[in-house]
């Protein structure tokens, strides 16, 4: 029997797009709509619904794009305000303006790792040291910008996205196992527990979730008028 996934549902419609948008926060018995941080025209921060560490926290497209390489140029620029924000947002949180991101970009169906075709960066408070995982794995990387990740999607090729201390590096992503960045994050502590199919669900899990949502909302409410973008709902 196939592993349940995200992307075996009926008609392999997207779970990240109306009308399954929060269906597995339902599942899981967490707040769907209401449990979005905060969010703009192009943009929603949620919490993870099988979160690795307390502050990780999805940053996804409204709309449907496949990964940050489908990104235009003013797409691309407000991901990078999202992230310097979550930042921001750590730094009142939990103490620590560091974080890890990364995204399993796919050229093709759950292609470099993806669970899911709909474009999200995880983010995590710390910078744990999964690039040296990664590379240890032999995936070498090199230095990622929008055009990079751009010319992996545009010819086909998936990639892994990784920045953390203020770095960004992209990685070959295609015959990358499915969830690859998850196991890489865990491998870092010595974690056996990264597929989001074996925490899902759990009291554990669900507290995560929700301690996390408690504390990006209290940052995010501590922030100056200033640094809310304009068009955004908390």
């Amino acid at each position: 029997m196939a592993e349940p996934t995200a992307w075996n549902e009926p008609g392999h419609d997207c779970v990240l797009c109306p009308p399954l948008r929060f269906r597995f926060n339902g599942m899981a018995g967490l707040p769907g709509e209401a449990g979005v941080i905060a969010g703009d025209r192009d943009f929603l921060l949620i919490p993870d619904v099988a979160p690795l560490a307390d502050g990780h926290v999805l940053l996804m497209t409204r709309d449907h794009h496949q990964c940050a390489g489908d990104f235009g140029r003013e797409m691309w620029a407000r991901a990078l305000w999202w992230r310097d924000r979550v930042a921001r947002l750590y730094r009142a949180a939990y103490g620590t303006g560091e974080l890890l991101l990364f995204e399993h970009g796919p050229a093709s169906p759950q292609g470099g790792g993806a669970c899911i075709d709909h474009a999200h960066w995880h983010l995590i408070p710390g910078t744990p040291g999964v690039r040296a995982v990664v590379e240890r794995e032999g995936w070498p990387g090199a230095p990622a910008d929008r055009a990079t990740l751009r010319a992996y999607y545009r010819t086909g090729r998936s990639y892994l996205l990784i920045e953390e201390g203020g770095v960004a590096t992209v990685h070959p992503g295609d015959g990358v196992r499915s969830q690859f960045l998850r196991w890489a994050v865990t491998a870092t502590r010595h974690d056996r527990t990264w597929r989001w199919q074996e925490t899902f669900g759990l009291p554990g899990s669900r507290r995560r979730f929700l301690r996390t949502l408690t504390a990006m909302r209290a940052a995010a409410a501590a922030l100056p008028d200033a640094d809310q973008p304009p068009d955004s709902h908390q």
